[in-house]
């Protein structure tokens, strides 16, 4: 309990902070899919017993970021669709219909995907990119040291058919980002390699981990490895 308002308390400070230093423009949360229990139950370690592990953490970010930046703020949920319609029939549930109401409660600019690529073009076209710049992009979802997985152990077990490469950062342009905007990649792993090819890229500082991190159920991912950390 302790921890939990700890945390409480450096969020709502951390994000007064954010508020005030953070350039205007939209802030994008891309939210990638859940493995399927196919592949996983014989792990020892399976990944997402619960299906929500990226969107409750996606909904835990957008709670702050809808309280620091204000009601007016144009936050885009970038959601990998497939992954949910897969395992929507593994749960027997409308998981989609669940995330349309997470976005109408929190007035999200909500959009499905399928692809790395399009991930990448709503970067470079969205609607105004050349006067409403990217003032925030962050990813939930599985990762490794070199992408984000969006699919992973969904198609193919402990593998992934779409995912956003650091060899294809390249094509984002450098335009689209606010001075300042903030970069963060919440899954494991990114802060490896993958934070300093997107510098590279974008000329914007991604934090990334070291090492693994967990999502949680009531805060936002942790580090978990011995000796990880954030860095950028």
């Amino acid at each position: 309990m302790k921890r939990l308002l700890l945390v409480f308390a450096l969020s709502i400070l951390a994000l007064g902070s954010m508020a005030a230093a953070r350039p205007p423009g939209e802030w994008i949360v891309v939210v990638g899919g859940p493995s399927l229990h196919q592949w996983e139950q014989y792990k020892a370690y399976p990944h997402d017993h619960w299906w929500a592990n990226f969107v409750h953490a996606a909904r835990l970010r957008t709670e702050q970021l809808r309280a620091a930046l204000g009601p007016d703020a144009k936050i885009t949920w970038l959601v990998y669709k497939q992954g949910y319609l897969d395992r929507a029939e593994q749960e027997h549930q409308d998981l989609i219909s669940f995330i349309n109401s997470v976005a109408d409660k929190f007035h999200l600019n909500l959009i499905y995907f399928q692809s790395g690529a399009d991930v990448i073009n709503y970067l470079n076209s969205g609607p105004g990119r050349d006067r409403l710049k990217v003032a925030g992009f962050e990813y939930l979802g599985h990762s490794n040291r070199a992408c984000f997985m969006f699919d992973y152990s969904n198609l193919l077990d402990s593998a992934s058919k779409s995912w956003l490469h650091e060899s294809e950062l390249s094509k984002i342009e450098r335009r689209d980002f606010a001075r300042g905007a903030y970069v963060k990649s919440w899954g494991c792993h990114t802060g490896e390699s993958m934070s300093k090819k997107w510098y590279n890229a974008t000329g914007t500082h991604m934090i990334g981990a070291i090492g693994k991190t967990q999502f949680m159920t009531e805060e936002l991912p942790i580090l978990t490895s011995e000796g990880g950390k954030w860095v950028n």
